[in-house]
């Protein structure tokens, strides 16, 4: 066994502990086992970081970042003309559909008798 499985095995065992300790102290505050539980996850995700796949989650957030950033976004005018072409495009097609459903209609109670 190697030991990015050995750690990834250990950085399970803080959450599991803390999940059956929110539970068994109960009559504490909530907030109280809540933070446990988020500590308990960061110490997980640190442990899971020194593996070779924790540290290629960690690179692709990385760049998952800096590619947000190139992202241009557009403005308001835009999105809203973009939404418009939309409606427009989207009422037109119901209309369509509703003229090829009454001809549909008209076809079968015809043919129906």
């Amino acid at each position: 066994m190697s030991l990015d499985k050995i750690l990834l095995t250990l950085s399970a065992l803080p959450v599991a502990a803390a999940i059956g300790g929110f539970y068994y102290f109960e009559d504490q505050a909530t907030w109280v086992r809540v933070i446990a539980l988020l500590v308990a996850a960061g110490i997980s995700g640190l442990i899971a970081l020194q593996t070779a796949l924790g540290k290629a989650a960690w690179n692709f957030r990385r760049e998952a970042i800096i590619e947000v950033r190139k992202v241009v976004w557009p403005t308001r005018k835009e999105t809203v003309q973009t939404t418009m072409v939309v409606l427009v495009v989207v009422i037109i097609m119901a209309i369509l559909l509703w003229i090829l459903d009454m001809f549909l209609a008209w076809a079968v109670r015809f043919l129906t008798g």
